[in-house]
């Protein structure tokens, strides 16, 4: 790249970072009242925020004939499995039977989990402090409350601690458990091989597994754990057409 390319891709850069700034104020200051603002989020809805969502909308349809649970190993804020129960009532509004889990520590990456890059400082770890799940538990049952059969409560589980714990006991404890999609946001090799060493048993030919770090230098232990425990089994592996740098993998 030439210096002068240099200098305009670092001036386009510097640009659109000041529009993110000024959409972030102009959300804040809006003149909308909040019942109007609920109702009109995609004002401010960036397109870097909307490829997620039409990723999730891609894997949905695409496991719509799999039972089984719908599973998020990273779950945040949560946003995700909204996401999917909201997505399940759009296009299964009588399928009461997907179970939504989560499993997160809810306190972010440990120090020695090699995963202190600028990435996750910038959420600060992604702690997201010791009260939110009861917060997401409830925003859940909101979303689920709203949607048909909402009378029937107990699709939705969230998990806190390490996965490399939580995960093994759950399955353990539901060995009856189908697995039609499972999303890895992890990153390091340790929860993200024990996560996957105890979901596979319970998936099936056309359950799909979407990996957001797994050609990231970042975090290569994603990477590693998923190489190694489909080092013997069939699979067919591609890129997201809306969001490249998270993969899809389905099993064959």
């Amino acid at each position: 790249m030439s210096d002068e390319a240099a200098v305009e891709a670092t001036t386009a850069q510097g640009e659109a970072f000041g529009f993110r700034a000024r959409l972030g104020e102009m959300m804040q200051a809006s003149p909308l009242a909040p019942d109007e603002l609920m109702f009109n989020l995609g004002l401010y809805v960036r397109s870097s925020l909307l490829v997620k969502f039409l990723v999730l909308h891609d894997v949905y349809r695409r496991i719509q004939h799999i039972p089984g649970a719908l599973i998020e190993f990273g779950t945040w804020r949560g946003q995700n499995l909204v996401l999917l129960e909201n997505l399940r009532a759009i296009h299964e509004p009588f399928n009461k039977q997907r179970t939504i889990i989560g499993f997160d520590t809810f306190s972010g990456y440990p120090e020695e989990a090699g995963m202190a890059a600028k990435s996750t400082e910038t959420h600060g770890g992604y702690d997201t402090g010791r009260t939110y799940p009861d917060y997401l538990g409830e925003l859940l049952q909101v979303h689920e409350g709203m949607n048909a059969f909402g009378h029937l409560r107990g699709n939705h589980r969230l998990i806190a601690g390490d996965v490399c714990e939580t995960a093994p006991k759950y399955f353990a404890d539901h060995p009856e458990t189908l697995v039609a999609f499972a999303f890895f946001d992890m990153g390091p090799y340790e929860p993200t091989a024990a996560a996957l060493q105890a979901i596979l048993p319970h998936m099936m030919p056309g359950s799909v597994l979407l990996f957001d770090e797994l050609t990231w230098a970042g975090a290569p232990g994603e990477a590693i754990a998923f190489k190694e425990a489909f080092r013997d089994r069939p699979y067919k592996i591609e890129k997201c057409q809306f969001y490249p740098s998270k993969s899809l993998v389905t099993l064959t």
